[in-house]
């Protein structure tokens, strides 16, 4: 519904609310303009390269994303999902001509091969 840029930064602010010890500072990788709820950020360029919190997180996100797509393999099979994790190779590109999209599709990414 939404592109990822600004899901990235929802997704951001929403984690913040929900945290019951707030932080002094937020550094994030490359990101301008987010809502912190007023607490104050630190964008850095290449962050993950920089910080470790930040290239902790950004594993953590990798492997989480990766155990949602593993779920969405059962869903939906036909896609191969387990293997590619969404991301554009042959293959998926492939699965998506054959069988259509998925509710999981983002139509952004699909646009320049529909």
């Amino acid at each position: 519904e939404i592109n990822i840029l600004q899901a990235t930064k929802l997704g951001l602010t929403i984690s913040l609310k929900e945290l019951n010890i707030k932080p002094d500072v937020i550094l994030v990788d490359a990101l301008q303009g987010i809502d912190t709820l007023g607490i104050p950020y630190k964008s850095i360029i290449k962050g993950d390269a920089a910080s470790y919190s930040i290239a902790a997180a950004s594993i953590i996100a990798k492997v989480t994303r990766d155990r949602i797509m593993l779920g969405y393999d059962k869903l939906y099979p036909e896609y191969g999902f387990a293997k590619h994790k969404g991301y554009g190779t042959a293959e998926h590109i492939a699965a998506i001509k054959k069988y259509g999209l998925c509710p999981i599709h983002r139509l952004s990414f699909t646009k320049n091969f529909r």
